[in-house]
């Protein structure tokens, strides 16, 4: 099941978020996110809290628990807008103990499928591009194209696309 997330879902995403910390500091993999739950950065916490206000979450739950968010609304910042309509996703996490289980791709999906039904028909998402890239390859699976490559500082990012009408 997949619903709207809000104020009172923001301690259940910094715990997805740290999941996923985790689980990439398994990995030797820290130039995503870096290394340090998000539980304990201001900032983060405070951008997690300004998505749950937002009225852009999605939480997907199993079993009544939350497994994933997806975050939707205008480019984050440091990102040209479309010179189209456009949805994009701002943030998209899953708590590890669901991996495996489709639960990011379903949340992609959900989103497309809300950009379709306010007549947009492109849907677009950044994510880190460093390391091996799995995660890139990840948004490719999931019916994105690599739109652009870009910089925040050193941190290595790629804009991807999704086009959903004709």
């Amino acid at each position: 099941m997949i619903r709207d997330g809000g104020p009172g879902d923001a301690g259940a995403v910094l715990t997805m978020f740290d999941s996923a910390v985790r689980f990439l500091v398994s990995q030797g993999r820290i130039g995503q996110w870096g290394g340090e739950p998000f539980s304990g950065d201001p900032q983060r916490i405070e951008q997690v809290r300004q998505w749950a206000a937002g009225g852009g979450m999605r939480i997907a739950e199993i079993d009544g628990e939350p497994a994933g968010c997806v975050v939707v609304g205008p480019p984050n910042p440091y990102v040209m807008p479309a010179t189209e309509p456009e949805l994009y996703v701002r943030a998209l996490v899953i708590d590890q103990r669901f991996s495996g289980r489709r639960v990011g791709r379903t949340l992609l999906d959900r989103a497309a499928e809300e950009a379709v039904r306010h007549g947009v028909g492109l849907l677009r998402v950044d994510c880190y591009a460093g390391d091996d890239g799995r995660l890139v390859g990840y948004y490719e699976r999931c019916g994105f194209t690599r739109s652009m490559p870009f910089y925040v500082g050193t941190w290595p990012g790629m804009i991807l696309q999704r086009r959903l009408l004709p």
